[in-house]
């Protein structure tokens, strides 16, 4: 059975901490696209974690990590994280990493830096990690994939090809020195070398698994509105956040996917530029930041602050329809127990009416919040583990947004380690 955990909003939702509990009931867990420009933030008994591209089972030494065709692969950050764990005291990380991938070279991190600042006031909030250039190039048939580091001639006569292009855009627009292909080549071969003992074939091992009866995981990074095509466009990300690329990104059929787990956070949070129809600015935002997740609202990948919001019950539901949620996990319901009162929003007015459905960027622009006061619980809920024990506006929040978003909320988050987490069946 293949289950897949997705974001609803903008990312940050608290993905890994899901997939790192439900990788206890799997065989394999799998990133299926993104890079290293956003994180996972995991606290275990290892400690506390930021994942960028590795998956989030490798805590579990009974799990294959399997990074897909569908990841924009930093190696350099891949052999950073791995060499972490191993130093903290993380057994046994089992990782396969699919021949189709690609690499993310070190001249896409400054084309996405040079771009930016040419952009100036008008950029897109980039991490400046290299996504999107790799992306351009993987579409553009330009990129390297993994399967291409053993042929050495045919290597070296396609980075002349690419550097032709790269340094005319490197000299010509963006006024820097020429790449060297001497550079480039022993940039690509040092990665071969690095890879090679964890290459694989992985959509043949994943037909084999699932054939065998293994449970697979796949992972998303961030969410349903940084999708470049059903997101805030054009401030998103360069690959598909949705489950349904799961598929494509991982090498299984679409068919496979049976549970999506689409997280959704008990308030609104981002990184990056773009559209945010509830966010909350001054010092109500502050005080929500500093409370927020486990050490505050800070990038796991950028550590810029966050910026913070009320949940936003529009987009969220939108989110999980795109996603195709079957189920909702909560999560950080613990923070809020500060609040009185806490404002949800169910409704965008734009030109005067007021609408629940999710619109275009272009209307969202124009869109205010309308939002519904609901009585705060003001006590600390962490440590709960049954529904029922919770208080009864805390309750009444949970039962609130699920009514709104026509998904079962199964899953409630209430505190940042592995154990803080209710188990609630869908009704």
């Amino acid at each position: 059975m293949v289950k897949a955990v997705v974001g609803a909003n903008w990312g940050d939702e608290g993905k890994g901490k899901i997939t790192d509990m439900l990788a206890e009931q799997a065989d394999i867990v799998i990133r299926f696209q993104g890079g290293a420009n956003a994180g996972h933030t995991i606290v275990n008994p290892y400690g506390k974690f930021a994942l960028h591209t590795l998956p989030s089972g490798v805590f579990h030494s009974h799990i294959t990590n399997i990074i897909g065709n569908g990841v924009a692969l930093n190696v350099q950050k891949v052999m950073e994280e791995l060499k972490n764990l191993e130093e903290r005291g993380v057994p046994d990380v089992k990782l396969m990493i699919s021949d189709r991938a690609q690499l993310v070279m070190s001249y896409h991190i400054l084309f996405d830096q040079w771009e930016e600042e040419r952009l100036g006031k008008a950029s897109f909030g980039s991490t400046k990690s290299g996504i999107a250039p790799f992306y351009s190039d993987k579409y553009a048939k330009t990129g390297f994939q993994v399967s291409e580091l053993f042929d050495e001639e045919a290597l070296s006569e396609k980075a002349e090809r690419v550097l032709a292009q790269k340094n005319a855009l490197a000299v010509h627009l963006y006024g820097k020195e020429p790449l060297k292909k001497e550079e480039i080549m022993a940039e690509l071969l040092s990665y071969r070398d690095a890879l090679k003992p964890y290459i694989a074939d992985v959509s043949a091992f994943l037909h084999r698994a699932l054939k065998e009866g293994r449970n697979v995981l796949l992972e998303g990074q961030l969410g349903t509105l940084k999708d470049p095509d059903h997101g805030i466009y054009p401030m998103v990300t360069s690959s598909s956040t949705l489950a349904a690329y799961g598929a494509i990104g991982a090498g299984l059929p679409p068919y496979e996917i049976r549970d999506v787990i689409a997280v959704v956070k008990a308030y609104s949070s981002a990184v990056g530029a773009g559209e945010f129809v509830s966010e909350i600015f001054g010092d109500e935002a502050e005080e929500l930041r500093r409370r927020g997740g486990d050490g505050g609202e800070y990038g796991a990948t950028t550590g810029r602050p966050r910026r913070v919001g009320w949940l936003d019950l529009v987009a969220s539901r939108y989110g999980c329809r795109l996603q195709g949620a079957t189920e909702a996990a909560f999560t950080v319901l613990d923070v809020l127990g500060y609040l009185p009162e806490i404002p949800v929003c169910i409704g965008y007015e734009i030109n005067g009416r007021v609408t629940e459905d999710f619109p275009v960027t272009a209307e969202l622009k124009k869109a205010k919040p309308v939002f519904k006061v609901l009585p705060g619980w003001q006590t600390d809920i962490r440590g709960i583990r049954k529904f029922e024990e919770l208080p009864e506006n805390c309750r009444n929040y949970i039962t609130f947004a699920e009514e709104f978003l026509q998904v079962p909320v199964t899953m409630v988050g209430v505190g940042p380690k592995r154990e803080d987490i209710i188990y609630r069946p869908a009704r």
